[in-house]
């Protein structure tokens, strides 16, 4: 494998929209680490790719800062560079402001909000020395407004996030991706009750938009992608 092919880190790696764009990147020659809270799950992830030598996967949580830190050092220290942070890793409580339960409100917040906030953080200055791209993982629900969604609370605020992280990082030659799916089958909806009604997207169509994002030519900077499925009105 070309030791200076492009390297991806992935948080919430290991399944849906994240497993998916890792196996893209992987299929296109790249190499990429996945982090996420369950070392079962990415090394049944690892397993279904058969364990690639491009593929790295690391335990921990991405509202956690040393651990965010951490997986960017190791993947550093793996591949040597680093060429794209994709921030993936979400959680929803499907409740409302009104009505729901608080109890977990807090670690969708964390996870939603501060994770890619310390993602950011932890890998500005090595995407610096490449020219990388942030890509953030926002959702329709952060443009448009329902009643009492505190997830699309937390998805507002990753939308304001990613301009805000443009308007720092651009002077270093650093891309700022938002990418905002509108309904998608993925793990999202498990133990959670059945997707919602229509047309869904798969995370394989979400993949497709991210890596033409990163794969844009120098000095181009693609900022905000909204995606939807045919049919979906809001």
């Amino acid at each position: 494998m070309n030791d200076n092919s492009h390297v991806a880190l992935i948080t919430g790696g290991g399944s849906g929209i994240g497993a998916a764009v890792a196996t893209q990147l992987l299929s296109a020659g790249g190499r990429v680490a996945v982090t996420g809270r369950s070392e079962q799950r990415l090394h049944a992830f690892a397993g279904q790719l058969g364990h690639p030598e491009g593929l790295l996967t690391i335990p921990g949580s991405a509202s956690e800062y040393d651990q965010v830190q951490a997986a960017v050092e190791t993947t550093l220290k793996q591949f040597g560079r680093l060429d794209a942070v994709v921030a993936n890793a979400g959680v929803a409580t499907h409740d409302s402001v009104a009505e729901g339960d608080p109890a977990g409100w807090t670690e969708m917040v964390l996870t939603n909000v501060l994770g890619p906030a310390l993602l950011i953080r932890a890998s500005v200055d090595a995407l610096k020395q490449t020219h990388g791209r942030i890509v953030l993982i926002g959702s329709v629900a952060g443009f448009v407004h329902t009643p009492g969604n505190i997830y699309g609370a937390t998805k507002w605020a990753m939308t304001g996030l990613a301009e805000n992280t443009r308007r720092e990082v651009t002077e270093f030659g650093i891309g700022v991706t938002l990418v905002a799916p509108g309904r998608v089958e993925t793990p999202f909806w498990d133990g959670n009750g059945s997707p919602p009604p229509g047309r869904l997207l798969t995370a394989d169509h979400i993949a497709d938009t991210i890596l033409w994002a990163i794969r844009q030519p120098a000095g181009v900077d693609i900022n905000t992608v909204v995606v939807r499925p045919i049919g979906q009105p809001n």
